[in-house]
This record gives structure tokens, sequence and C-alpha cells, in this order.
């Protein structure tokens, strides 16, 4: 069967191996044996998805696995990852299960797993469960089959836990918001999260009908939120991607602001409040030199991790970091969470704002260094690795160059959930930063491009 963990999960086309019932009912049945139950008399797994169509098919196909080794499931209906990463640990399940492909079109799904901390899996957890799903079958008796239930007060459970990132006895009245759900798992709570502290809301994209989910829309489309807050007179507006772990933002001016720029507002807040308890950010190599040199000016120093949210915890927990995040929007306030929640990360913001009582743009001016960027992208046939071929040789030049040239950095890797190569070049000069990502774009689709 081959290798099924990516980056984050299980991912792929909706019936198309592997994201197909048959390896959902597979995966089930190795969830439902392998947690341990601490005692309990019976084993307990939460699931959680999105508004993807096929969500159903793997939610069905899930708790028939599940059930079938002895483990009840606890259906959570559509709930964004974070959530079901706190109701995780706040039920006391043996294990959680998200089915979602995050920012990806509908027609694509994806299966990830917690801990019964809420946390993602390890390496070695994630083997053991691929060796019970090419192994034999792991039927419960008879009389230990599992149960399926619904959850009917999940989401009220998930609503108390985001507004305790909010300052208690503090409300969000005067201020007007876009909030973008991405016709996502967001579509009901965030909404709510807001309008009960208070804030005037106007909700887009909150009717997903299982193929609508991130089409044009949410955290990795934010351009029409940003259109929304500058029309409707708005002081912020936050888009979620699909399964809301990022956000997103968008200045009064309608200025898209990123997840290096949350970090470096909430990093110099923080420090200044005595909430970061030690000087460290920990991001990934992607993170903007910008936010690196934000950072060194307020005295904090930035930690880079491999990409992905996993990673970035990780890098938190060796450190003793309590901030860390992506560019994409992904920020873990570990304070509140343990992983990436993009409402916990738009209260953080609003809470600076409240602080501070300045708009999001001065915010920005103030306290957030960019340099020239530009990131772009080429779909491959396959993944060897960039070393071994000719890209592997322009790679070390252009580095060299930008470098040398222009006090800046090159990062070239492949993506975890798609087939393609990313690539990333940033510098002092927008045209040469333009022109050498161009060059390596042209170089990786002469030697590697060709997927479909």
């Amino acid at each position: 069967m081959g290798k099924l963990f990516g980056t984050d999960g299980i991912r792929g086309r909706a019936n198309q191996y592997p994201m197909v019932p048959e390896v959902a009912l597979k995966l089930g049945k190795a969830i439902g044996y392998i947690f341990s139950n601490h005692g309990k008399s019976r084993r307990m797994v939460v699931i959680g998805k999105d508004t993807r169509l096929s969500g159903y098919m793997f939610e069905a196909a899930l708790v028939a696995g599940i059930c079938s080794a002895g483990a009840d499931a606890h259906l959570l209906g559509p709930m964004p990852t974070p959530g079901i990463s706190f109701i995780t640990k706040n039920m006391r399940a043996d294990a959680g299960v998200v089915i979602s492909a995050s920012h990806n079109p509908y027609y694509d799904n994806g299966i990830k797993v917690f801990t019964e901390e809420g946390l993602k899996l390890s390496t070695e957890l994630e083997r053991r469960i691929e060796e019970l799903i090419e192994g034999d079958e792991i039927p419960a008796s008879w009389d230990r089959i599992g149960r399926a239930y619904r959850v009917p007060d999940a989401l009220g459970r998930y609503i108390v836990h985001l507004k305790g990132s909010f300052p208690e006895g503090e409300t969000l009245e005067g201020m007007k918001l876009v909030v973008d759900c991405a016709n996502g798992a967001t579509y009901r709570v965030a909404p709510m999260v807001f309008e009960e502290l208070q804030a005037d809301v106007v909700a887009i994209n909150c009717e997903p009908n299982g193929l609508n989910i991130n089409e044009g829309c949410g955290a990795v489309h934010p351009e029409g939120m940003a259109k929304k807050v500058v029309e409707v007179g708005a002081h912020l507006g936050v888009a979620f991607d699909g399964d809301g772990d990022r956000a997103i933002f968008a200045d009064e001016k309608g200025r898209i602001v990123d997840g290096d720029d949350v970090l470096a507002i909430c990093a110099l807040q923080m420090k200044e409040a005595g909430l970061l308890d030690v000087p460290v950010v920990v991001s990934t190599i992607m993170a903007g030199k910008g936010l690196e040199v934000a950072l060194k000016e307020a005295g904090i120093r930035l930690e880079r991790t491999k990409v992905g949210d996993r990673f970035v915890y990780e890098g938190m927990v060796a450190t003793g970091s309590v901030l860390g995040g992506e560019p994409s929007g992904h920020v873990i306030f570990r304070h509140y969470a343990n992983t990436g929640d993009g409402i916990i990360t738009a209260l953080r913001l609003l809470w600076v704002m409240k602080a501070t009582g300045k708009t999001l743009s001065q915010l920005v001016d103030e306290r957030v260094k960019r340099f020239p960027r530009v990131e772009t992208s080429v779909r491959v046939s396959g993944k060897p690795p960039i070393d071994s071929t000719p890209l592997g040789e322009v790679v070390r030049r252009v580095s060299e160059e930008v470098e040398r040239d222009i006090k800046g950095r090159v990062v070239v890797r492949y993506s975890g959930t798609e087939p393609k190569l990313r690539i990333m070049v940033e510098g002092e000069e927008e045209d040469r930063v333009k022109y050498y990502a161009e060059l390596l774009r042209e170089e990786a689709e002469k030697h590697l491009g060709g997927g479909c």
C-alpha cells in the first residue's frame, strides 16, 4: 500500500487512492485498536469534518472501522480543525479525527489524527498505524462492537473556549468586522463568537453546499474580503481557510496582513505585556526576512523549522516559546491552543488593537518590516530529490547570487500536500527578486514540470 501519511495526515483527490472509503475503513480500525483506553471501560474517538461533500462518505467509513475495533465514535459534525483538537482533550477522548483537506478545493479531502492531548501524531505513531492498515483485520468480538453518538454541545464547548482567549470583561463593541468563512468549517462558529463579543459582523461566504469550500474565497483568496472591508467601512477583515486553522487579514485600508505580520504585531505586544515567557518566536524556513528583522530589533529571536505547523509546535516546545506560526496564517498561541486556530488568531490580533487603541494599519506600519518577495509554484509529475536533478545546481547558483547581490534568500521545496514545487525568493531589490523567481520557475518547468 505504501506510505500514506504526508506532512499533514493523509490527503488526495476524493474517491481516488489513498482517499477512498476502503482506506478510511482500515484507518478507523487501526485508530480504534491502537489508542489505549487508559483504564476506561470503552475507548472513545471523536470525529469532525469540514463542509466537503465527500466528508459524509469518509465519516461513515471511519465510524464503521472504529466501531468494528471495539471503540465508540462521537460525531461532532462540521467543526474547525482546532475545535476538534480542543474537543478531543476536553472530552478526554483517546483520539480525534479530522476529515478535511484544509485550503484545497472541494474535490480533494484528507484525514488527520490527534492524540488524546489534541496533538498531531508523531512519525512513529503514523508508522504504526500504517503497519496496522497493511496488516490483518482487527475486529472486536461481537459483544465488544462500538457505538456511534452525536455530540450536540460540541460547538458550545468550543465557543466558550474561544471566548476565553479574549480578556475577561472586555468586548468588541464598536468594532465592525468582515468575516470570510470560505464556505467551510467556521461558517457557524466564527460569526457567533464575534457577535457574542458584541462586534458588528459582516459575514461572507457562509453558505456551504459541499462544493464551494475555498472557491475564490477564504484565506487562499482574501481579495474579496479585503474589498468588502473598504466597501462597508470595517475596522478589520479576516478570512479563514476551509478547516479554520489559518487566518489572513485585511486592515481598514484593504491591505492584506499575513501570518508574518500577525507574529510581528503580537510578539511585540506580548513582550511588552509580559506574556511572551521567553524571547523566542518559532516559524518555518518560509518566514520572511522582514519578520526576522522586526523581532531582532525588539530583542526577540526567530527560530526556524521545517514547513508545517506540527514542526512549529515541536520547535515551540523545545524552546519554551508560546508564539509561533507560518506566513500562510497558521499561528499558534500556546497559552490557548496547541495547534493553529484562525479564530483565536483573530481574537488575539483584536486584543492588540484594543490594548493599543491603534488601527490595524497603524500597527502594521509601526511594527512590520517588509522586503520584496515573490512566491510561485510549478506542478510536477514526481518528487525526486532536488539536488539529484539539474535544477539542484541552478538553485545553488541562484541562492548564492541572491544572498550576495540583494542580501536575500531562496527557498525551493516540494509541497507536502500537493504535486507542486514551491519557489520563494526575497531580497532588497524588487526587480531582481522577480527576475530570479521567474528564472527558477522556468528551470523548474524544464526539469520537473509535467504534473496534471
